[in-house]
């Protein structure tokens, strides 16, 4: 298995970075560990600390490759979509030009006798737009450009609906991002530069959240939750010194939040798609259980029967077929 990019640990080290306020204070406790309750220092064969220091350098070697990978794949990206925007200004421009370009026409053109005189053939006058033709011309352009406006967003809104929520979370404007998965949900809330842990106001309790700077007379986040946590599971950390992170452990673990606090924008549930990674990462027991809750949900959106619905009906059409002399017009199914 490729632990490279596992992110079913995060949690666990996010807490653990929470508590130790720096990387050096981190990677201690991790070496301390190996240091303490394992014989990594002493090497598989009695190599002592080498076989120790190669393989640490070796991870680390592997990660550092990776990074560069990552790092280069989004120059290529961003360098692309400039170049794409490049292109798009020069079309444009070239449009522009186009369009405002003088036109060489045979009444520039004269023509001179052997005497000086002008000896061109005259010119027929063209007559000139009138103003109703210029108003007629002007409503078919704006009729051109509304219709072009109008196709664009509702094309754009159509496109919006269809596509999932990134991450399955959402932006609440001007205090975070959030994203979530069955289990935890994650809050991202931007800081001043060099922000650190002592200058912030957290309170995390079962049913409501509030976040904020000390200095500030007003929280950024002061609300109920859209649904209950578990307060011991959850913690949050200070990323970078820009942002804070608030790890939320939900305490129904079986279903999608549609909004972090109550009063948020919503979300659509009915287009969250968890990781195929993650629900292959699942015994089969549970993952069963992970797609019935998803069909459910969708399901009670739509006004549909649930799973367990389309099962009692089903029971009910084979008692029906079972007993035709029963009479069942008045019956109620709960």
């Amino acid at each position: 298995m490729d632990f490279t990019n596992d992110e079913r640990f995060d949690g666990l080290y996010l807490n653990v970075a929470q508590t130790a306020r720096g990387i050096e204070p981190l990677l201690d406790t991790l070496f301390s560990f190996l240091r303490r309750k394992t014989d990594f220092f002493n090497g598989p064969n009695g190599q002592d600390t080498d076989a120790a220091i190669e393989k640490v350098n070796q991870v680390l070697m592997k990660h550092v490759e990776l990074h560069k990978a990552e790092q280069a794949k989004k120059k290529k990206q961003k360098e692309m979509e400039e170049e794409r925007k490049k292109k798009k200004v020069s079309a444009k421009k070239e449009v522009q030009k186009d369009t405002h370009a003088p036109k060489n026409t045979e009444d520039d053109v004269i023509e001179m006798g052997d005497d000086g005189f002008d000896v061109s053939s005259p010119s027929i006058s063209k007559s000139s737009p009138t103003d109703q033709d210029m108003e007629s011309s002007k409503d078919v352009e704006n009729d051109a450009v509304c219709d072009q406006d109008k196709d664009g967003k509702n094309g754009k809104e159509k496109e919006e609906e269809s596509l999932a929520p990134v991450g399955n979370g959402g932006t609440v404007e001007g205090k975070y991002v959030w994203t979530q998965t069955l289990s935890e949900l994650n809050v991202c809330i931007p800081l001043p530069q060099n922000t650190k842990g002592r200058d912030l106001n957290v309170i995390m309790k079962k049913d409501h959240l509030k976040a904020g700077l000390k200095m500030s007379p007003e929280p950024i986040v002061d609300a109920p939750l859209t649904h209950s946590i578990i307060c011991d599971d959850s913690f949050w950390t200070v990323e970078d010194g820009n942002r804070l992170v608030i790890n939320l452990q939900k305490l129904n673990q079986m279903e999608w939040w549609d909004s972090v606090c109550k009063g948020d924008p919503k979300i659509d549930i009915t287009k969250v798609q968890p990781e195929n990674s993650r629900l292959e990462d699942l015994d089969g027991e549970t993952r069963q259980t992970v797609e019935k809750m998803m069909f459910d949900q969708r399901q009670k959106a739509l006004g549909l029967p649930t799973s367990d619905d389309q099962k009692k009906m089903e029971a009910l059409e084979r008692f029906k077929r079972s007993h035709p002399e029963l009479d069942f017009s008045n019956a109620k199914i709960s």
